[in-house]
């Protein structure tokens, strides 16, 4: 099977009242993109609402794999939290001043993905994120969803 991999990013402060459409959008990638592995962060309510739907689609769909990312791994130790197959650090990112790791990370991921689904608000860095994956949809080369 060809691996797949959706990446999500979006506001710290994402509403709990979206779970029910990222449900519905997650089982769409699975279902009909056949994507297999997920890669979320762990620093804001949107991230945290990913890892919970990945979480119960796991339940039904075994053969997903979901990571989190780490831009801290090597100045950090990260225990792999209960339902992830495992953590996952970017190539290169060694040798990131720490206070861009986040940034670069999240780059990589867009540059590394065949998807992203994405909630963001008008402004802000989330925005910038998903403006950057919509330049690299049109050459085609990530299918961008936003919430």
């Amino acid at each position: 099977m060809i691996e797949k991999t959706c990446f999500f990013i979006g506001n710290r402060n994402t509403p709990s009242s979206i779970k029910e459409q990222l449900a519905e959008v997650v089982e769409k990638h699975i279902t009909e993109y056949n994507v297999n592995t997920f890669v979320v962060g762990h620093y804001g309510s949107f991230d945290r609402l990913a890892a919970e739907v990945l979480k119960e689609a796991k339940n039904y769909h075994p053969n997903i794999k979901l990571y989190l990312l780490e831009p801290y791994a090597l100045s950090q130790k990260i225990e792999t939290p209960d339902g992830f197959n495992g953590t996952f650090y970017p190539e290169g990112l060694e040798f990131v001043p720490k206070p861009f790791a986040i940034v670069r990370a999240n780059r990589y991921m867009i540059e590394h993905s065949e998807y992203l689904i994405s909630y963001c608000e008008k402004i802000g860095n989330t925005r910038k994120f998903v403006e950057y994956a919509q330049k690299q949809e049109k050459k085609g080369l990530i299918r961008v969803t936003l919430l």
